[in-house]
């Protein structure tokens, strides 16, 4: 099928923006903002704050409130959290798109790797450029380029950049859901996977942190007197790790053993931390009750357990709402040249969250990529115009009513019964 004129137009103003897409995203990049270092993501929401205001619409910082952590000596404490900053525009439309991204990295702010470099295939190295500094810039460059169409005035949308996707979205997580229930359709821009597919199904995700306290005792002296916390500890870890191969699609990664004082003492604190994985909602149940069973019984006397965290981000099957979606995304990547696959993934994000809430989302629409999380992280830098195109071309049919935003969200709303 053609692409309309009015469609056209806004492409041609994607591809004279393709430059600064790029640019903008190596900037962002170059500015640590690993989730837990404060003064760097301040320093990138003023900067992503001035990249907004290019934008029609409402720009304003959204407080967060603080997180729920567990400290090594098994302590909960709160953590300030940064602003998340959302931007608005047409409220009152009758169709609604959500739009959100994440602007904190993997990265702490003692990371050496802290610059974007050119490889000798032309790919740009750098932290969080493919996830998702790159995204973000995709995500802007598309909705500024469809504020050129003569048909914008039917689409309302809202842009949330939040601080903390990497740790699971604790403070953003509200937001997301009042998003997801209020708007009719979702784009998320992590990047998409390392050939270019885009996320269909995702398994959900648990974090949890079961904190063991025993008694203090000197290791010669009074072994006996003790408890000691760190073998408990030791023990519930090897029980959450014989729940791997027990149900179908389910694995349980004890991540860390924390605690313990010097080698003289019997440890009187310890702290498990682990992630969960699962297909689908009844997965979900068993592995929220099996793990309390296991943490409620602590493997000698003299221990007490407790346990924290839970499931932040629910399974998102690829039901009828995403399948049709994810059809028209298909179709829209077909009208630009650009084949789109689908394929399953076991990591987790903001769609996960936007699901749940009853809004159908595609949440890969980012640069392509690869290597995320570690210092190889790279983007190609001919994806940032494609995949603003694709976007920009998304929202160009869900404005002339091509893409049903409205039937996709009553349809997801009759999934969910």
């Amino acid at each position: 099928m053609a692409i309309p004129s009015s469609d056209q137009a806004v492409l041609d103003a994607v591809e004279a923006r393709a430059e600064r897409l790029v640019s903008r995203a190596v900037v962002w990049s170059n500015l640590n903002s690993g989730s837990r270092n404060g003064p760097g993501l301040m320093a990138v929401l003023e900067a992503l704050e001035s990249e907004a205001r290019r934008l029609p619409g409402k720009v304003e910082r959204v407080d967060t409130a603080p997180i729920v952590t567990v400290a090594d000596d098994g302590r909960v404490v709160e953590e300030p959290t940064t602003p998340a900053l959302r931007i608005t525009a047409r409220c009152d439309a009758e169709i609604q798109i959500v739009l959100t991204g994440h602007y904190d990295t993997v990265f702490p702010a003692d990371s050496p790797f802290r610059k974007v470099v050119t490889r000798p295939d032309g790919a740009l190295n750098g932290p969080g450029l493919a996830d998702m500094k790159g995204g973000i810039s995709v995500m802007l460059g598309a909705l500024e380029a469809f504020e050129t169409h003569s048909e914008k005035d039917r689409v309302g949308w809202t842009v949330l950049l939040s601080p903390d996707e990497e740790i699971g979205s604790p403070a953003s997580a509200p937001l997301l859901a009042e998003l997801g229930a209020r708007g009719h359709l979702g784009l998320t821009y992590e990047p998409a996977l390392p050939d270019g597919s885009l996320a269909g199904e995702r398994k959900g995700s648990a974090n949890f942190h079961l904190a063991v306290h025993g008694r203090a005792a000197h290791a010669g002296r009074a072994f006996e007197d003790g408890r000691n916390a760190v073998a408990g500890a030791a023990i519930i870890a090897a029980r959450l790790h014989a729940l791997n191969g027990q149900r179908q699609g389910v694995t349980v990664n004890v991540a860390r053993i924390s605690g313990g004082a010097a080698l003289n003492v019997v440890a009187d604190h310890a702290v498990v931390r682990f992630n969960c994985r699962v297909p689908d909602a009844q997965a979900a149940a068993w592995v929220d009750a099996t793990v309390r069973e296991i943490a409620a019984e602590p493997p000698f006397g003299g221990l007490t357990t407790y346990l924290h965290g839970g499931f932040t981000r629910p399974p998102k099957p690829m039901d009828a709402a995403q399948t049709r979606l994810a059809q028209a995304v298909a179709e829209a990547g077909e009208a630009l040249g650009q084949p789109i696959r689908f394929a399953p993934s076991g990591g987790v994000c903001e769609g996960n969250n936007l699901h749940a809430a009853g809004l159908p989302n595609i949440d890969t629409l980012g640069v392509v990529g690869g290597a995320i999380h570690s210092d190889q992280e790279f983007a190609w830098p001919a994806s940032f115009t494609d995949r603003a195109n694709l976007s920009a071309l998304i929202l160009c049919r869900i404005a002339s009513g091509q893409i049903d935003a409205r039937a996709l969200k009553a349809l997801r709303m009759e999934t969910m019964g």
